[in-house]
């Protein structure tokens, strides 16, 4: 887990992958927008943002997220907070599914019953990372990899289960399908240990795509 600048990942993925490159040499080393951050500076709350902005649209997580946050004085909840407050209310006042709610629910067990140590998460591996947040009900591999990429900063993960990383994958080494995750692998095999700046790259290159 080195720490790596994205101007020498950007010159590793042009040598390593003339197609990649092609996208790359497109946008150009600044050519990326900003990050999917949120604003979460710890880690609980980003996995509360990820639970509510599951299957939505950016702009659609982030009013959910601001009308939970308000439930809660303009902040993020503790887990504690979650659970003493009445599930129904709850979803009502954020426009949450029940879903979701249950969701919340299980992180916050998990963090107050000492099985999800979120001060740990930083010293773990990729790997690590994975199973332990996906222990939490309704936290996937998705929701593990993007909290990888976008909050803990990991530069070498590939969303193998990220619909946009799919299609420009598809589009870009022109597959009659989506590619399957060990496909993905092979195809970002010469990426590494950069496939996370790759990703940002690929979904980069679905913004001039017709829907």
């Amino acid at each position: 887990m080195g720490v790596t600048t994205e101007s020498e990942g950007f010159a590793h993925l042009r040598s390593a992958d003339p197609i990649l490159g092609a996208i790359l040499d497109q946008y150009g080393p600044d050519g990326l927008r900003d990050r999917r951050a949120g604003g979460q500076t710890e880690h609980y709350d980003a996995l509360v943002r990820a639970i509510v902005g599951q299957q939505l649209s950016t702009k659609a997580a982030a009013s959910i997220y601001g009308r939970l946050a308000d439930r809660f004085g303009g902040r993020g909840p503790t887990p504690q907070e979650v659970l003493a407050d009445d599930p129904e209310q709850l979803r009502a006042a954020a426009g949450l599914s029940r879903a979701k709610v249950t969701f919340l629910h299980s992180l916050a067990e998990h963090v107050i019953n000492g099985s999800l140590e979120l001060d740990k998460l930083d010293q773990l591996s990729d790997d690590a990372v994975i199973a332990e947040l996906t222990a939490v009900k309704g936290i996937g591999v998705w929701s593990a990899h993007m909290f990888l990429m976008f909050h803990l900063e990991r530069p070498d993960v590939l969303a193998v289960g990220d619909l946009g990383v799919r299609k420009a994958m598809m589009l870009a080494y022109g597959l009659e399908v989506m590619p399957d995750p060990a496909t993905m692998e092979a195809i970002a095999a010469s990426w590494s240990p950069h496939r996370t700046l790759a990703c940002r790259y690929l979904w980069r290159s679905l913004d001039n795509e017709p829907a």
